[in-house]
């Protein structure tokens, strides 16, 4: 795994909406209508990354969620991110 640099990381930002860089990984929040709801997206999400094998770093608040992704074994942001990320993105639109 290579750690990608902030050139490289801000020009993929370019395709997925909403996320953004910073403290060495990418960022983003979701709302939904209530908790179910949240809880149901992340229960996929936590699916598809057991599948990646790589997990978020996330919170939840009753209908908002927050999403941190970077790789800890190379201190930054990595392919493996963008793919999740990628995944998540996907997820969310389904809904």
């Amino acid at each position: 795994m290579i750690k990608l640099s902030e050139s490289e990381i801000q020009e993929k930002l370019k395709d997925i909406d909403g996320w953004e860089y910073n403290d060495n990984a990418i960022h983003t929040t979701f709302e939904f209508s209530d908790f179910k709801d949240a809880f149901s997206v992340m229960t996929r999400i936590a699916f598809e990354a057991e599948l990646q094998q790589h997990h978020p770093d996330w919170t939840n608040v009753y209908n908002k969620l927050q999403i941190s992704l970077s790789t800890h074994d190379v201190g930054g942001v990595t392919e493996n991110d963008f793919k999740l990320a990628k995944t998540i993105e996907d997820i969310i639109e389904g809904e």
